[in-house]
């Protein structure tokens, strides 16, 4: 029998689920806060039900849009087919403004997992963030092979300590379980709750922007994503039960106090600590270079269309990657990395909802436009169906956006995204100023 014949070059399915997890979620590293903002059975909660009314409807509309354009630049793309350059622009821009800030949060959490066992690195936090950055970077630059296979090997350094975890917290007796709930919750911890649970579940549209690069890319992205969110899922949700379980002040493992290195040394010892905060500090880096591939080809399709520089289309002469996208990305990182983690989770949110937005708008559009365009994956609901759809992701949206407003603390960095938003309007207007020939009108 012969062979079934693979493109050269390109990311199997295997390495592109390891690719998504890592993109998407890295493991539980991160959801720490939530806990103390909503305590232990609030967490239950918000990690049962934020999924199905934020994840579900992205996922879905993702798969279609992607079967329908399975090409490199994915969102931009679809946006621009559906509503015309100037709002792919808005995509494009929006969307890369908020991975910068994604970005800026995994070297700061590397820095605070290694403390656990390193007290002395938190003194050098700034240089040890720009090594990170600056090495994924050049991973980056090599191709989108090393990068799979190393996200493939991550994975399992990240799963592992957890595993242990697991085990052992359920094996000994603990903390009963109670039924999920979000009794004496306030308004603003609620906010902020769903805030740290959106930032754990985002990103499954970041996948698509190297769909060009992904054999077979409609079949591979659908089992590819469905892998990923099944063990994202499960993961979290082992995590709460384990929290819960061990009977841990939810305060003692805020991220800024260890993270779930405390928890892990509490259920097993020291070793189990730094075996945890080892597989957190593969998490950060796993997430970094997973992300870093996406948003590097972004500015590369958006630069074709001369929206932004042509120099940012120059791919490397060896390995053929948009390597000044690269180091354009990690400058911009570079300086973000001052933010705090919450301030930048905050950030992250909102910029991402408004790209998310548009996607959303391209699906309904496009299904109104080529109505019998071909589509492998489509969702099975008709027009109404799709908008009652969206309105589960933008209440999550909403409440979550309302509780941060709520919080005084958290005024800077909502104010700050709205800059950040309004700034596409003036940026566009001045690309239009340079350009009057640029088509502004759906295509």
């Amino acid at each position: 029998m012969p062979s079934r014949k693979r493109s050269p070059g390109k990311l199997r399915t295997a390495h592109l689920a390891a690719v998504i997890f890592l993109t998407v979620s890295g493991g539980p590293y991160g959801l720490e806060s939530l806990f103390g903002y909503v305590g232990n059975q609030g967490a239950l909660l918000l990690l049962l039900i934020t999924p199905l009314l934020w994840d579900v409807p992205t996922i879905l509309t993702v798969l279609e849009l992607n079967s329908f354009m399975p090409i490199t630049g994915g969102y931009y793309q679809w946006v621009k087919r559906a509503l015309g350059i100037r709002w792919a622009f808005f995509e494009g821009w929006w969307t890369w403004l908020y991975t910068f800030c994604d970005l800026a949060i995994y070297p700061v959490i590397f820095v605070t997992y290694a403390s656990f066992f390193i007290p002395e690195i938190a003194q050098h936090k700034v240089l040890v963030c720009l090594a990170i950055i600056w090495s994924s970077a050049l991973l980056n630059i090599f191709g989108i092979l090393p990068v799979g296979r190393v996200s493939a090997v991550l994975s399992i350094f990240i799963l592992i300590p957890f595993f242990f975890l697991f085990g052992l917290a359920f094996v000994h007796p603990g903390a009963p379980i109670h039924a999920p709930s979000l009794k004496d919750t306030g308004f603003s911890s609620l906010g902020l709750g769903l805030y740290t649970v959106m930032w754990n579940f985002l990103g499954w549209d970041n996948a698509t922007t190297y769909a060009g690069e992904v054999n077979r890319p409609i079949r591979s992205y659908f089992i590819s994503v469905c892998i990923a969110f099944s063990i994202t899922i499960g993961i979290y949700l082992l995590a709460a039960f384990a929290v819960t379980r061990s009977g841990i002040n939810a305060d003692a493992i805020d991220i800024d106090k260890g993270g779930f290195p405390v928890l892990g040394a509490l259920v097993g010892g020291r070793w189990l600590g730094i075996l945890v905060a080892a597989g957190g500090m593969a998490s950060a880096i796993g997430l970094y270079s997973a992300v870093l591939l996406s948003v590097s080809r972004v500015p590369q399709v958006m630069a074709d269309d001369q929206l932004l520089p042509p120099f940012l289309c120059a791919l490397h002469p060896r390995f053929k990657t948009p390597y000044i996208s690269i180091l354009a990305s990690s400058v911009v990182v570079s300086i973000l990395i001052l933010f705090t983690f919450s301030d930048l989770v905050v950030m992250d949110i909102i910029l991402y909802g408004a790209g998310l937005s548009l996607e959303f708008i391209a699906l309904l559009t496009l299904r109104s436009k080529e109505p019998a365009a071909r589509r492998p994956f489509r969702i099975p609901l008709g027009r109404t169906g799709l908008i009652l759809l969206y309105l589960l992701p933008v209440a999550i949206y909403t409440a979550a956006l309302a509780g941060a407003f709520w919080s005084s603390k958290k005024l800077g960095p909502i104010l700050l995204s709205l800059g950040m938003l309004l700034s596409a309007f003036v940026v566009w207007r001045f690309i239009r100023w340079r350009n009057p020939d640029l088509v502004a009108k759906p295509t």
